[in-house]
């Protein structure tokens, strides 16, 4: 006779904040319901955890299924449990903030989803459920963790200069950076390799191109080195 569960449970989903830079601005990915609740409204991208699927994995099959990405940087965030947060019935969902380079993934919506489309955190639209508070724990923890860990270079291409590089920063952390400061720091972690390339920005004189070197990061920091910006 199969075991019986005496106690009712809880719903499992799991919901993605997913970060992107274009040009200046910081911007989020959200998908259009195309399902009630909250159909027609925008949201996260997210659903059901699958009883055959670990979290990681629910999280990255709704990204590949409602927007289109794979292979993207994607940490857990946090567990959110309000009694009424989904009016269909106990929800509990474990959040994940993803980090994209925009250059390489074009977003697509599927199944449930109606549409995909980037927005900046300054025009925003109406999020479902508590999508609202969901991203505003994210974008804490984005602002937190870029500063002592080297995450952002997860949002930049693989080729960068240090104009981008510190415009990614002031992007995420919503104010201007010192660039006398920030360059000196930054090279002075020895971290970015300098490319045989150069990219003109604008009008002015071809900029050197970096790359990040993120075996010696791992390298240095089993050594107790401190990120810090």
């Amino acid at each position: 006779m199969p075991f019986q569960y005496e106690y009712p449970r809880a719903a499992l989903t799991v919901d993605c904040v997913v970060f992107g830079v274009d040009e200046h601005e910081l911007k989020i990915l959200l998908i259009k319901r195309g399902i009630e609740p909250f159909a027609g409204c925008w949201a996260l991208p997210g659903g059901f955890v699958r009883v055959d699927e670990t979290l990681d994995e629910a999280a990255r099959r709704e990204l590949e299924e409602e927007a289109g990405l794979k292979d993207v940087f994607l940490e857990q965030l946090y567990t959110f449990g309000s009694l009424k947060r989904d009016p269909r019935e106990r929800v509990v969902s474990v959040a994940y903030y993803a980090l994209v380079k925009r250059v390489e993934h074009h977003t697509t919506a599927a199944t449930d989803a109606t549409d995909a489309r980037w927005f900046a955190l300054s025009d925003l639209p109406r999020l479902a459920f508590d999508h609202t508070y969901i991203l505003a724990t994210a974008l804490e923890r984005l602002r937190g963790k870029i500063t002592y860990q080297p995450i952002g270079f997860e949002l930049l291409p693989p080729k960068f200069t240090l104009t981008q590089l510190q415009t990614l920063y002031e992007a995420v952390l919503g104010h201007e950076i010192d660039k006398r400061n920030f360059r000196k720091k930054v090279l002075g972690y020895d971290l970015l390799i300098p490319l045989k390339e150069k990219r003109r920005e604008g009008a002015h004189r071809p900029a050197q191109l970096f790359r990040f070197d993120p075996v010696k990061y791992e390298r240095l920091k089993k050594k107790g080195f401190l990120f810090e910006i």
